[in-house]
């Protein structure tokens, strides 16, 4: 039920002529109905972030959404002024529709870089599902419909803390997914009663294990957008220890169904290194891993290539990550095809046939470890790619 699945949250998802594929839903709206607007935000650090970007970082700033209208369709990126003032406008538009400030409505858009937005659709589309809002699990999977580009279905998350508060959320993403977020934009509702600090800091949390840490192509996007909003609605004060780890588990489900739905994928690939200095030692060594193209084309390929491995291992400079290549195990779903920096055992041995590919490197160098998950690959991720319009 995704968004809906909190008390005191509202959505929909409409088709408002956006798109370029047709018929599709291309606009969703969340309206948080109190009784607190207290909000967070998590952002894409590209310098080239999309027009919406610019104003939600600005907006969220004092702690306060009442709304979010997001699009597919269009990314209304690199568009300058005139992209931030349909941004601006489609804020207003929402606020005198919700009975808000423009400056507590969050704008989020995903889709082709470069141009603006059919901002009369935006408009008119805002209104139909301004009368389309309710808070129904269909609602909440109308809006998650509504923001996929390349996704081949809706990625959602609904958990309940021990004491009945709830958290749902909704997330778009699928290719351009890359370390410092991904292609995201997501929204996480909760009704329990905490502070827009107590969301802020479990939102950067939960984003740094989760969506800092998948990778499907390498590339990072302009419009990276996640928002945790709280509604109150159910009386309830959480254990922030528990609230913190309900948010870490939501986020976390969302990343790894990105993951479960890259761009033509046929692995997911799960690099996980132990034995490192430090828990950033290892991330930096499993991000060079997850980001060898060689070797996730070698995964679609069901070929566990443990030279690929080790090659872009090696690529991590000493002072970030010591240890003695001579040491070095590398295994695949289970088989240890590297032996201390060399040949282990055959790499036939290795099942490539389930969906998710292991593997687990071990630097023999300290106690840290950190996993990042990636796909494989393959040519459907080149045909999508190459005949993109969002």
């Amino acid at each position: 039920v995704s968004v809906t699945f909190a008390q005191g949250f509202s959505a929909a998802g409409v088709e408002a002529g956006i798109s370029a594929v047709e018929g599709k839903k291309d606009l969703a709206l969340v309206v948080n109905n109190g009784p607190l607007d207290a909000a967070a935000g998590v952002f894409t650090s590209n310098r080239f972030c999309a027009a919406p970007v610019q104003w939600t970082r600005k907006i969220v700033a004092d702690g306060h959404v009442k709304a979010v209208i997001l699009n597919s369709g269009g990314a209304n990126a690199c568009t300058g002024q005139p992209g931030y003032e349909q941004s601006k406008a489609t804020a207003q538009k929402v606020a005198a529709l919700v009975g808000a400030k423009d400056s507590d409505v969050a704008v989020c858009s995903t889709g082709l870089i470069g141009e603006l937005l059919p901002l009369d659709h935006v408009l008119s589309g805002a209104g139909k599902a301004f009368a389309a809002l309710a808070d129904t699990a269909q609602a909440g999977a109308d809006a998650s419909h509504a923001i996929m580009t390349t996704d081949t279905k809706p990625k959602t998350v609904e958990l309940e803390g021990s004491n009945g508060f709830r958290i749902g959320g909704m997330v778009k993403g699928s290719g351009m997914i890359a370390p410092q977020l991904a292609t995201m934009l997501c929204v996480i509702t909760t009704d329990a009663v905490v502070s827009a600090g107590q969301l802020q800091a479990a939102l950067n949390t939960g984003v740094e294990m989760s969506f800092n840490r998948i990778d499907v192509d390498g590339c990072m996007s302009t419009n990276d957008t996640v928002l945790l909003l709280a509604s109150g609605a159910s009386g309830i004060e959480p254990d922030p220890d528990e609230f913190k780890d309900l948010v870490a588990q939501a986020t976390a489900s969302l990343a790894r169904q990105i993951i479960g739905d890259g761009e033509g994928a046929s692995h997911d690939i799960r690099v996980k290194v132990t034995g490192a200095t430090t828990e950033d030692a290892a991330l930096a060594c499993g991000r060079a891993v997850a980001a060898s193209n060689l070797l996730k084309c070698a995964i679609s390929g069901n070929d566990p290539n443990w030279g690929r491995i080790v090659s872009s291992l090696g690529t991590v400079p000493p002072e970030v990550a010591p240890y003695d290549s001579n040491k070095v195990t590398v295994d695949v779903n289970g088989v240890r095809i590297c032996e201390n920096g060399g040949a282990g055992r055959d790499r036939s041995e290795v099942d490539m046939t389930p969906r998710e590919v292991h593997i687990d490197i071990d630097l023999h160098a300290g106690n840290a470890e950190a996993t990042v998950w990636t796909d494989d690959l393959t040519h459907e991720y080149v045909h999508i790619n190459a005949d993109y319009e969002s």
